[in-house]
C-alpha cells in the first residue's frame, strides 16, 4: 500500500513475515540520462542504508533495516509504530517539550560525533515511540565531521522549527542546543559557526 510519496523516493506500508515493514523505493527519473539516473539512485540507496545503520551503532534510534535491492534501489525497513513529534507536541506540557527537545538535541550530537550529518532535520522526520525518539529519512543525509556542515545541519533544525511550530521555536531551539552541548565536546565550535551561518544569510536577504 502506498504510504507516502516524496520527491525521490516512494514509500510503501507492507507486511513481511509477520511483521509490518516499510518499503522505500527510489523512482527513476525520466529528465535524467538513463546511465546516470541508475548511478544515482543505487549510490543514494547505499549511503541512506549505512547512515540508517552507523546512525543506530552512534546510539540514534532508526529503523531497522531488514532487506536492500540495490537494482530496485529499494530499502525494507521496519515500520515504526508511533507518532511524528510535528504532530504531538503541541498537546504537551512545557516541561515535556522541554525534555524532549533536550533528548532531540543529544541525538543531533551523537550524529555528529559519529561524522553523520543528516540534512533534513524536521519534526516531521522523528518518531516518538514507547518514549524513544527515532530519526527517520535520511536520504539527504551525508558523512562529514566539517564544523560547517555540523552547523547548517543545526541550522536546518532551527528554521524548521521556526516554520512549523513558531510560537515554541525559541524555547524549543534552546533546548536541542542545550542538549548538544551535552553530547558533543564540539558543541562550542559548531555553535558558534551556527551564528556566523545565520549572519550571513541575513546579510544576504537585507542586500
Amino acid at each position: 500500500m502506498l504510504y507516502k510519496k516524496g520527491a525521490e523516493a516512494y514509500l510503501y506500508k507492507e507486511e513481511c513475515c509477520g511483521r509490518k515493514v516499510i518499503v522505500k523505493r527510489r523512482i527513476p527519473k525520466s529528465y535524467r540520462v538513463p546511465q546516470l539516473d541508475e548511478k544515482l539512485r543505487y549510490d543514494r540507496t547505499v549511503k541512506e542504508a549505512r547512515l540508517l545503520s552507523d546512525a543506530r551503532k552512534a546510539g540514534v534510534p532508526t529503523p531497522m533495516i531488514y532487506f536492500i535491492d540495490l537494482e530496485e534501489a529499494t530499502i525494507v525497513m521496519d515500520f515504526i509504530e508511533g507518532e511524528q513529534v510535528k504532530t504531538i507536541i503541541q498537546n504537551m506540557e512545557e516541561r515535556e517539550k522541554k525534555d524532549l527537545f533536550t533528548h532531540i538535541g543529544m541525538l543531533i550530537g551523537r550524529l555528529h560525533n559519529a561524522g553523520i550529518i543528516h540534512g533534513d532535520l524536521t519534526t516531521s522526520n522523528m518518531l516518538l515511540s514507547n518514549s524513544k525518539v527515532y530519526f527517520i529519512d535520511f536520504g539527504l543525509g551525508d558523512y562529514s565531521v566539517a564544523v560547517e556542515d555540523q552547523g547548517v545541519d543545526l541550522h536546518l533544525m532551527r528554521r524548521a522549527l521556526q516554520s512549523t511550530h513558531y510560537s515554541y521555536a525559541e524555547a524549543g531551539f534552546a533546548a536541542v542546543l542545550e542538549g548538544y552541548k551535552r553530547a558533543t565536546s564540539k558543541s562550542e565550535e559548531v555553535i558558534e559557526r551556527l551564528y556566523e551561518i545565520e549572519k550571513r544569510g541575513r546579510y544576504h536577504r537585507e542586500r
